[in-house]
């Protein structure tokens, strides 16, 4: 038997590989698929089960392009319902796979399909739990990415899944492997761990949701707390999940390379977004006039999804030389599959061509110091449980998932200054404050990090929600 973890850390998401005998079940595959089908051939393997958790909000699963390409069934848990070919499962319905089994453990609460799967070995132990979005390390599943208005609420579904966790999770053996679909960074839920393993009896000793002596009003109440809305993409990522969609190899063979002046053209025709994905350092350097930054080297693809509000606008990339296809891919893993192309060369080509660039405006911890004895506007857009932390005195919390509903704060008489942690973001921000004609912005160079070195004064805030 071998189980093999395939996270991927730009959507904190693990996908998994399991093979006993020649047989093989993926659970939660990404969408590009071709990974999965070279390691069943190298191991002299054949794919025999997709195995689905649920269906997910943060990203494109790759489990319709893997069943077309290997003949093998999709399996959803009780309550799924889906536009093509599926297996239903029924609550402890039981796969073999080779010398071992996978049974179904229905467990609704994070959504009504959710189900978890245990993986019993050949002498029939339970050994693992792949345990989707329904228990994660150190938190469990938000109960409120699956509401039908006026029917169920989330505090419905806080208690379905007390009820899951309770009857079908905590009643298994503390030595049971626990397999999580997320760890740290994901908008699934609100504490997750670093770490990506974990067991029964460890979550059992201090996952604040398994609690023994907690009431099913008490875990209601802490799981509901603080849950900030979901992004906006979650329910589109529902819906291709649900009804499928287009092979990532067609969606990268659609975007095509073009020159700076025909790359122009087309933005301007086609009202495109002209996405770049370089180091934020690179796009303060220069960039193209209007164009957006969501740097591919961090947290890219739910940035994306948070900041980019209509995911069928046309995009045309300015990459690294090199990266075009990882980040077409990348876009395709949340649904953004309308790439119609990339800048050939990258943005040298832009330079290259004579046409206008735009630079970023920047000053140092140490100098933002010296003109704070003037008037000075500062806005901070990191997390709002970072900004409670700690932030700089009489500095306002102005998250970047929420940029677009602080518009109206932001001045465009005067200068005023953009900070996050370390840089990442607040170039994204200052990128997104530019285009929509906010040409009096200036970054932080280092954030808030640089910051705490300078004698600027700061304060702390603990809000309810965060406690």
């Amino acid at each position: 038997m071998k189980i093999e973890q395939i996270y991927t850390g730009c959507l904190s998401q693990g996908a998994y590989y399991i093979e006993s005998n020649g047989e093989v079940a993926i659970i939660d595959p990404l969408r590009e698929v071709q990974n999965y089908i070279d390691k069943a051939k190298a191991d002299n393997a054949k794919i025999k089960y997709i195995f689905e958790t649920h269906f997910h909000a943060d990203f494109v699963s790759g489990h319709v392009t893997l069943s077309e390409k290997t003949n093998a069934p999709i399996v959803f848990g009780p309550n799924a319902n889906t536009s093509f070919k599926a297996h239903i499962a029924t609550d402890g319905e039981v796969f073999q796979l080779g010398e071992i089994t996978i049974t179904a453990l229905h467990t609704p609460g994070h959504t009504m399909e959710s189900t978890c799967y245990l993986l019993k070995d050949k002498n029939g132990k339970d050994y693992a739990l792949f345990s989707g979005d329904t228990l994660f390390l150190g938190d469990v599943g938000r109960p409120d990415l699956a509401q039908k208005a006026a029917t169920i609420t989330q505090e419905d579904l806080a208690g379905m899944l007390f009820d899951s966790l309770r009857n079908k999770i905590m009643t298994l053996a503390d030595n049971v492997i626990v397999y999580p679909a997320h760890g740290a960074g994901s908008a699934c839920g609100k504490n997750l761990s670093k770490e990506t393993v974990g067991s029964i009896g460890d979550q059992k000793a201090t996952n604040y949701a398994l609690r023994n002596d907690m009431t099913k009003d008490e875990f209601i109440k802490e799981v509901t707390d603080g849950l900030l809305p979901p992004p906006a993409y979650f329910p589109m990522n529902v819906k291709l999940n649900k009804e499928g969609y287009a092979n990532v190899e067609s969606i990268i063979e659609e975007a095509k390379p073009y020159d700076a002046t025909t790359f122009e053209l087309l933005a301007n025709e086609t009202d495109a977004l002209v996405l770049d994905v370089r180091h934020q350092d690179d796009f303060s350097a220069g960039h193209i006039p209007n164009s957006i930054f969501i740097g591919l080297d961090g947290g890219f693809a739910p940035w994306v999804g948070a900041l980019i509000i209509d995911a069928k606008q046309p995009i045309l990339l300015v990459t690294p030389v090199g990266r075009e296809v990882e980040t077409i891919t990348r876009l395709a893993r949340v649904g953004y599959d309308n790439t119609i192309g990339y800048l050939e060369g990258g943005f040298e080509t832009w330079i290259k061509s004579e046409k206008d660039i735009e630079t970023l405006n920047s000053v140092t911890a140490e100098e933002l110091e010296d003109k704070m004895k003037e008037n000075t506007l500062i806005f901070d857009v990191r997390k709002p449980g970072e900004f409670a932390s700690e932030h700089i005195e009489n500095v306002p919390s102005t998250p970047l998932d929420f940029l677009n509903n602080h518009l109206q704060e932001f001045p465009k008489d005067k200068d005023f200054y953009v900070h996050c942690a370390g840089g990442y973001r607040s170039v994204m921000a200052i990128s997104i404050l530019k285009a929509r004609g906010f040409h009096n912005v200036i970054d932080v160079k280092g954030g808030y990090a640089a910051i705490k070195n300078t004698g600027i004064k700061r304060t702390n805030f603990v809000c309810p929600s965060t406690l």
